[in-house]
């Protein structure tokens, strides 16, 4: 007991020391006060509005990105976050974010003020009821408008791509690849909000937009598949082209850029499948190296996650490494290579600060190229000089994988 009573009678002096240094500074503060010039003379401060919500614009401006963070730690809180590329403080560069729940994918309207998401909700957070969602986001408000739920638990799930969710036909179907294990392409009415179609896809993934009524999936076995619909999302025809690259030798990455309906699909070794898809066939053409000999037999090769992309110029951007290896074509590399793909020649080579994962290029005549570096930062660059201009951190982000110009 005696110990106690000692611990007791600390506690109490310590306490007392509090409450009389306490009132020693409140004293003090009351003298200080009535000074000419101290805190008390200052004007009071103006009450703010409660509830006040700002909005963005509808159609976003050029330099503006859309980072998908995919919150790779903790996947159930993924989120899309709206920088100003242009700015140079964080209060300008954050314009917002929104969530993507569970590594979703992203698509962006450009005839109306929406975006989309595909979404997966547990009824516990964790676990429990699987609901699979296609989420609509407004624009302006970042908020979510509505939603349709997609049934059969399939939606696809993986690091984030490109060409996950499609919209076609002017934006009136939009379409959303599933994958569990079959694989199947759901076809929504996104101006009713209502699914017409499920389409299957055997062996094959993802939905490049072929035509106007059209998609096309890449084939286990190197092939292509072109799916043709009508405006009510219904199957007109589907045909499967022959290989067009090997899947044992040099598989492709799967995010090509598509240039004027051309898809463009780099492999691991550097050389690159164009696929014609502006007809109701898939065609494809010639494959060609943008790397000389000698750059391929030092490393020179692609590598990544976020690894092509496109400007409005016509050109590809592409991130290299220059020692590649079996196996290393998710590390990213410290180049990025600027091609035209008519005339098949480089026309520009950026040199990184550091490593880079993932790029974007924004939609507009005097580009930006906007890099995930290996920090998980952004780094921001002259697209047309490769001039380095800032880096883009710490506006909540932790793995973002996937970069979009605004649209």
């Amino acid at each position: 007991m005696g110990s106690y009573r000692k611990i007791a009678a600390i506690m109490c002096l310590i306490l007392a020391a509090c409450f009389s240094n306490y009132s020693i500074a409140a004293d003090a503060g009351k003298g200080a006060g009535n000074q000419k010039g101290q805190a008390s003379d200052l004007p009071p401060l103006k009450p703010e509005t409660p509830g006040k919500v700002n909005t963005l614009p509808e159609k976003y401006p050029p330099h503006w990105i859309l980072v998908h963070d995919a919150a790779f730690f903790h996947m159930l809180e993924g989120r899309m976050i709206v920088i100003d590329a242009d700015a140079e403080s964080l209060a300008g560069q954050y314009k917002g974010m929104f969530n993507i729940s569970f590594m979703g994918n992203f698509a962006q309207a450009t005839t109306r003020p929406e975006m989309y998401a595909t979404e997966i909700f547990y009824s516990r957070g964790n676990r429990g009821k699987r609901t699979d969602v296609l989420t609509i986001i407004d624009k302006r408000s970042l908020k979510p408008t509505g939603e349709v739920v997609l049934p059969g638990d399939k939606s696809f799930r993986g690091m984030p791509e490109r060409y996950a969710v499609t919209l076609i036909n002017d934006e009136k179907l939009l379409l959303v690849f599933n994958l569990n294990p079959a694989t199947s392409v759901t076809v929504i009415d996104i101006i009713k909000r209502k699914i017409v179609n499920e389409v299957s896809i055997p062996g094959c993934s993802l939905v490049y937009p072929m035509g106007k009524l059209g998609f096309s999936s890449v084939c286990s076995n190197g092939a292509i598949l072109a799916t043709q619909l009508t405006p009510a999302g219904k199957v007109v025809s589907q045909k499967r082209a022959e290989p067009f690259f090997s899947v044992a030798d040099a598989p492709i990455f799967e995010r090509p850029a598509i240039i004027e309906g051309v898809a463009y699909f780099p492999d691991f070794l550097g050389e690159i499948h164009p696929v014609d898809l502006n007809g109701e066939i898939a065609h494809p053409g010639k494959s060609w190296f943008f790397t000389t000999a000698e750059e391929r037999k030092t490393g020179w090769r692609p590598s990544g996650v976020g690894i092509i992309d496109k400007d409005m110029t016509g050109n590809f951007y592409v991130i290299m490494q220059d020692d590649g290896h079996f196996g290393s074509q998710g590390e990213g590399g410290r180049e990025v290579w600027v091609v035209n793909p008519k005339t098949k020649k480089r026309v520009h080579r950026i040199k990184l600060r550091t490593q880079g994962v993932s790029l974007g290029v924004t939609k507009d005549r005097s580009p930006l190229l906007v890099v995930t570096n290996a920090n998980m930062n952004l780094d921001v660059y002259n697209a047309n000089s490769g001039a380095y201009i800032r880096t883009i951190s710490k506006f909540g982000q932790e793995t973002p994988l996937m970069l979009f110009g605004a649209r």
